[in-house]
């Protein structure tokens, strides 16, 4: 009867084991889906485009540089018709259509958020993009009073936020996936 016992009680040592086994597994699985998601919906179109949109600026910022290296928006003197026609062309091809896609990202994913709420800096770029598409429908109507957003960009806080968000979330797949080497590429990347 003890060897019974013994018999019966390695099986449901077993047994436990293996449901606990693969209820980890499962779990484990269920995150690695939730952070790919987070990266291929949300967190990486995101860090696409704000680099696409940060690098092209800066195109645009050095391209028009005044003789102080500054651009003609963060200058003492005005932006000339030249100037401004020009800002229009890269604005309604290249930054409008970026800051729209980031904005759609942000809207229609937002449930792929490692936040319980909205950050501020998302909300500022929503806001931003509103403002600017007013100002790109006056643009339409042949009205050029304006030439910026009405809602500052919050260039700053956004890189950061999304940088540090799309390296945390690397990060945790590479853990996940049993990577022990995942910051190698973001090292590289923030020293270009």
């Amino acid at each position: 009867m003890t060897t019974a016992i013994v018999t019966v009680g390695l099986a449901f040592i077993g047994y436990l084991a293996t449901y606990l086994n693969g209820l980890r597994l499962a779990q484990r699985q269920a995150g690695l889906m939730r952070v790919n998601q987070q990266l291929s919906d949300f967190y990486g179109p995101l860090f696409a485009l704000m680099e696409a949109n940060s690098r092209t600026y800066d195109t645009f910022a050095e391209k028009y540089a005044r003789p102080d290296g500054r651009d003609p928006f963060r200058h003492d003197t005005p932006p000339t018709e030249q100037e401004l026609a020009e800002w229009r062309t890269w604005a309604t091809t290249v930054f409008i259509p970026n800051i729209q896609a980031m904005r759609d990202v942000v809207v229609t994913k937002a449930d792929l958020l490692i936040e319980e709420e909205m950050p501020q800096a998302l909300l500022q770029l929503c806001a931003h993009v509103s403002g600017y598409e007013i100002t790109a429908a006056r643009w339409a109507q042949g009205n050029y009073e304006e030439h910026l957003s009405l809602v500052s960009f919050p260039g700053r806080e956004l890189r950061e936020y999304i940088r540090d968000r799309f390296a945390r979330l690397k990060s945790e797949q590479a853990r996940l996936l049993g990577h022990s080497r995942a910051g190698n590429w973001w090292t590289r990347l923030q020293g270009r």
